[in-house]
């Protein structure tokens, strides 16, 4: 009998046979109701807080842009809950339970903060959850809850060995590329991953995302679509004049820019100003515009720019720097993480390709692609926005031909590209021939970088665009 109340027991069933006798039937018999008790504290419905983790950077609050659920909708883990906006990124939360919807915490547009509740879902705790550790008030995570947080659109399939070493690491897992079954994130992945972002030098992932070829436009004579480019398309917003004035909160992006451009006032800018003659490069991408667009990538001008950048940078590192507060030490960043302004519906925002020294320019242009469709939508992730070491502004797609340019902190320096626009232009032997000009113009924190070194590292990288053939000899 004692041995079959042992068999029965499963708080205790790991016990041999050869030591029930050390047992008293009292003893069995109060670790048997222990057991019950503990089975049914979590067979019924709990309701747990799911609050709202450090997504980095320093973000303490963020704004609800959009609810994807309501109270009462059934939710499943990595549905998601929400779309929220910080002064960086958007971002869409996604549930780490199943369970109901019992009560949603913040408004359309209200500020939800870090470590608060965002929704109260009731869960069935007897599917594996345990209550004890997810119910417990607990301070938020040093960074993203990387499992359940993520971009929108991309959901993330991982062992939780891997989860956890991401989080181990401050790794974001939509940031990653998958590379098993299903795009399914290996342990390889995020090794690599962190390599690349601690600056190692590592071949290019060789899964490249590839934008599709964009659809053929309508058939256009160049005269007109060339006068189409000229004519400033205005706002396509309805003007109502209400003949009140009205007070609006600075959040999201707006909020980023009053607080980088504040920092920027203290840094002595260094102006420098130069026009480049593209007339071989236009040639070179013409030539090589239809070989990207059947691989799947619309190529531009700026990833030739970026490359020439970056091999401007390894000939003068400093302006690939970074100067601390107290203007003590200068650090020298390893990456090459050039950032390119784009002007969105959210307002402007600079997210970077990552480690442009080991790219080449078809991986440049690729992953511009990427960023500008995820731009446009304003779906940009942190990993995005963050850890520029140097930045280029194309004011040209606008219409301008120079600017000042305000440099991004902690970064050292920063150049504005004009329009290209075809001029008359002397050659060697004094004949006019039509060349295509482009004005840039260069900020540098004069701190540490003197104007030599800014107009040095000019002449270099405009060598390199003015006879594209020469970027051959350098590249990696």
């Amino acid at each position: 009998v004692c041995f079959h109340r042992v068999r029965s027991c499963s708080s205790i069933r790991f016990i041999k046979s050869k030591y029930v006798c050390v047992f008293d039937k009292s003893a069995l018999k109060f670790s048997h109701q222990q057991r019950l008790f503990r089975t049914s504290a979590v067979s019924c419905g709990q309701i747990v807080q799911f609050k709202l983790s450090d997504i980095g950077e320093g973000i303490t609050e963020v704004t609800v842009k959009e609810w994807y659920i309501k109270e009462g909708d059934s939710v499943s883990q990595f549905d998601s809950i929400c779309e929220v906006q910080s002064d960086k990124a958007s971002v869409t939360i996604t549930s780490r339970y199943d369970g109901i919807i019992r009560k949603l915490h913040y408004n359309l547009d209200e500020i939800a903060f870090v470590g608060k509740p965002l929704v109260d879902i009731e869960i069935d705790a007897s599917k594996g959850v345990a209550p004890e550790e997810d119910v417990v008030e607990t301070p938020p995570m040093s960074h993203e809850e990387h499992t359940h947080q993520e971009i929108k659109g991309h959901k993330t399939l991982a062992t939780p060995a891997v989860r956890r070493l991401a989080m181990e690491n401050n790794i974001k897992l939509s940031e990653v590329v998958g590379t098993g079954k299903d795009n399914r994130i290996l342990k390889e992945d995020i090794l690599n991953y962190l390599a690349k972002q601690t600056g190692a030098i590592l071949p290019p992932s060789p899964k490249a995302e590839i934008i599709p070829p964009l659809p053929k436009s309508e058939t256009m004579p160049v005269a007109l679509k060339d006068k189409a480019r000229k004519i400033p398309v205005p706002v396509s917003r309805p003007i109502v004049f209400s003949g009140k004035d009205k007070t609006e909160p600075i959040t999201g992006f707006q909020k980023a820019m009053v607080k980088t451009m504040s920092a920027a006032l203290k840094i002595p800018h260094f102006g420098y100003c130069d026009e480049i003659d593209l007339t071989q490069l236009v040639q070179l991408r013409e030539e090589l515009k239809p070989v990207a667009q059947i691989r799947g990538v619309n190529l531009s001008f700026m990833p030739f720019f970026i490359k020439a950048a970056s091999l401007g940078l390894l000939q003068y590192p400093i302006l690939n720097a970074s100067l601390d507060e107290s203007c003590q030490n200068v650090t020298y960043k390893a990456s090459h993480n050039i950032g390119v302004a784009m002007d969105t519906e959210q307002g402007l925002i600079v997210p970077n390709v990552k480690n442009v020294q080991v790219c080449s320019v078809f991986e440049i242009a690729s992953e511009l692609n990427r960023l500008q469709s995820l731009g446009s939508a304003g779906q940009l992730g942190t990993n995005d926005l963050t850890g520029g070491t140097f930045t280029l502004s194309n004011i040209g797609t606008i219409g301008g031909t120079y600017t000042k340019p305000v440099i991004l902190p902690p970064e050292v320096a920063i150049g504005a590209l004009g329009k290209i626009q075809v001029l008359p232009r002397f050659n060697e032997k004094g004949e006019v021939f039509k060349a295509h000009i482009m004005n840039v113009s260069w900020s540098a924190d004069h701190r540490i970088i003197d104007g030599a070194t800014m107009a040095r590292f000019s002449n270099l990288w405009k060598s390199y665009l003015e006879n594209p053939a020469s970027m051959l000899l350098d590249l990696k």
